[in-house]
């Protein structure tokens, strides 16, 4: 792969992130940030899917394939020095969890 600038821009960013998290309370917004935003995308998901009643099948099992997917990622990142990435991971699926599982009692009920 050819070395750009866009690449090496985005190589970067990782590092960058770490080192503007290194901040408590910077850490911390970061990973309240993601919970939210995934918990958002949870709700988008299941309303939608449960909304048109169409393809859930292929939703729920695109879920889960997410979910997964971010479990599979764990082992290498409890590697890392910096335990920011798993962090974000998890903040995500629980965030993503949390939202399918409240549209789940609301739609039942």
């Amino acid at each position: 792969m050819q070395r750009t600038r866009l690449d090496e821009q985005v190589l970067s960013s990782g590092g960058s992130l770490i080192r503007w998290a290194g901040n408590p309370w910077r850490r911390v917004s970061l990973l309240a940030i993601t919970l939210l935003v995934a918990f958002f995308f949870g709700n988008a998901i299941s309303a939608i899917a449960g909304a048109l009643a169409l393809l859930d099948p292929m939703a729920a099992f695109a879920c889960v394939l997410f979910g997964e997917l971010l479990i599979r990622q764990r082992p290498r990142l409890l590697r890392q020095a910096d335990r920011l990435w798993l962090g974000l991971i998890d903040m995500l699926r629980i965030g993503f969890l949390s939202g399918l599982i409240l549209d789940g009692f609301r739609f039942s009920s």
